[in-house]
């Protein structure tokens, strides 16, 4: 009986999330994992409501990430995660989560799908070193600032 409920008022949350209404949706998906407390799906989407609805986007990467954690092969719980990440306004690190999921679950047409709004990235500006390097970093910021 609790399972036909939590899942009506997930997709309630859902319809609403898709009608641009996340504080409404925040409350049915907070509800449905009242119900289900160890649901994946209904944790990340309380996440990606509350970064939608009330701004708060640590707890929100917290719990997609919590999600995530749980369930590493659904392609849905990337995509909340990186929903999360450009709300926050951080392009570089959904990006990052994005190749992370093409790389543990191959070529999934959503995936590609969500890389493909996101667009490509620059290489990296001194190429010998990694991506995630600080030079590398802020040299990308500097070269974003002058050539955008």
């Amino acid at each position: 009986m609790t399972d036909s409920v939590a899942l009506t008022e997930f997709k309630q949350g859902v319809q609403l999330l898709r009608d641009e209404q996340p504080d409404e949706a925040l409350e049915h998906f907070r509800n449905a994992l009242e119900l289900e407390k160890q649901n994946p799906y209904f944790i990340s989407f309380v996440g990606v409501s509350l970064a939608r609805a009330e701004k708060k986007w640590t707890p929100a990467l917290k719990l997609c990430e919590m999600a995530l954690s749980m369930k590493r092969n659904e392609a849905q719980l990337y995509i909340n995660l990186v929903d999360v990440y450009m709300s926050a306004g951080r392009r570089e690190e959904a990006l990052m989560i994005l190749d992370r999921a093409q790389a543990s679950l191959g070529r999934h047409p959503r995936i590609q799908q969500e890389r493909m709004k996101l667009g490509t990235r620059r290489p990296s500006p001194v190429s010998f070193l990694r991506r995630e390097n600080v030079l590398n970093r802020y040299l990308g910021i500097l070269r974003q600032r002058i050539f955008a």
